[in-house]
């Protein structure tokens, strides 16, 4: 890589603040240097949890920072929502070794945007060096592959360009059409559509909740504590692993100010439900969710709805739900496909990978259609 200097990072704070959001851009607050500084720190994304930071920086003739990438060294797949854990083992079935691999991506977060974070003023080719350099990592590491998970479609396209294997996934996301109140929302639904809505608000705020939103430092050490219960009570219902410690609430609002969205749910002044979400330039992103007890439509209310009024209060463009969960699209939040690319560096294991993804794409690209089907829009004459 003639004329560009690679290099690795254990520690995102080895690089400095306003070189890495210079290339990260301030629209996706989950790319910036303050949240991944906070997974880090608080002891989430750590070697001894299985992320091993790789943060990856290039430079430049000049010596310049032009683009860095959030990169980790995994030994397992879990918390990535991109499933790979059937490669890994029919690989390690022929004898290979899947772990450690090279992760492209943000920990715990299956949230759309750039990976491969490149400065605006930077040379032309600098994503194509950034993608070089990323394989060149995984072969002087002696890695299995190398994996960007849920980046943008152009990052997409010049991941495939370069031999990437692409891979398609799908959420559900809500957009605003210019809509003045959450009324002229529901006036887009079809009649029936919008009557069960309406219901589901109704009885959602008739069972003796009070609803607050609180941003940033406004979010005390007590609300964090009660959301930390609220996410581990969520984690246990569904068997799941609760990735993210204690400490990191507290410095996401630190670090993140009023980017640091969280809508509770109180009973009688104790709160019993939360909904974490970070809010970018033009969207807001709902993160996690929890309970305590059994509220009707508390769920819908406080993730999917409350987001809705905020999106509309404040004029953002749309509302991104994450994956799983087909109930969403009747509340108006419809499939959008993501994307992800992954480098195989052994050939036979690269072509059956390259088959499966190549029978997986139009089946994903067909659901998503056939989804659309259940829109509770009006349809258009």
């Amino acid at each position: 890589m003639s004329g560009w200097a690679v290099s690795l990072h254990t520690k995102i704070a080895d690089i400095p603040v306003e070189d890495w959001d210079a290339c990260a851009g301030a629209d996706n607050p989950f790319i910036s240097h303050a949240f991944l500084s906070a997974v880090e720190d608080s002891g989430s994304a750590t070697p001894r949890t299985g992320w091993l930071p790789q943060y990856v920086e290039l430079r430049d003739s000049d010596s310049r920072i032009v683009a860095v990438a959030p990169a980790y060294l995994k030994s397992h797949s879990y918390g990535e929502y991109v499933f790979d854990r059937g490669w890994a083992q029919a690989f390690e079935n022929a004898g290979g070794t899947y772990y450690p691999k090279l992760q492209i991506a943000v920990p715990f977060s299956p949230v759309p945007g750039a990976r491969l974070l490149v400065r605006p003023d930077a040379p032309a080719d600098t994503r194509g060096a950034l993608i070089q350099a990323l394989a060149q990592v995984c072969e002087q590491l002696d890695l299995s592959s190398a994996h960007v998970t849920f980046c943008t479609s152009q990052e997409y396209e010049s991941l495939s360009d370069r031999g990437w294997l692409p891979r398609l996934g799908m959420q559900y996301h809500w957009h605003n059409h210019g809509y003045d109140s959450f009324d002229a929302f529901l006036e887009a639904l079809s009649s029936r559509k919008r009557k069960v809505l309406r219901r589901e608000r109704r009885d959602a705020n008739a069972c003796g909740l009070d609803y607050r939103t609180y941003r940033g430092r406004e979010i005390t050490e007590a609300l964090w504590d009660a959301f930390f219960r609220f996410y581990h009570a969520t984690v246990d219902r569904k068997w799941g692993q609760a990735y993210l410690t204690r400490p990191f609430f507290s410095l996401l609002s630190e670090r993140l100010g009023d980017k640091v969205v969280l809508m509770v749910a109180e009973h009688h002044g104790t709160p019993v439900a939360g909904a974490l979400n970070l809010l970018g330039g033009d969207t807001l992103y709902g993160r996690n969710w929890g309970c305590v007890g059994e509220w009707p439509f508390l769920h819908f209310e406080l993730c999917y709805y409350r987001a809705i009024d905020f999106a509309i209060e404040h004029g953002l463009a749309r509302v991104e739900a994450g994956a799983q969960g087909e109930h969403k699209i009747q509340r108006g939040y419809l499939p959008a496909l993501t994307f992800s690319a992954h480098f195989i560096r052994n050939t036979g294991f690269r072509n059956a990978v390259a088959t499966f993804l190549e029978e997986e794409r139009p089946a994903v690209m067909a659901d998503a259609e056939a989804l659309l089907a259940f829109s509770p829009y009006r349809k258009e004459n």
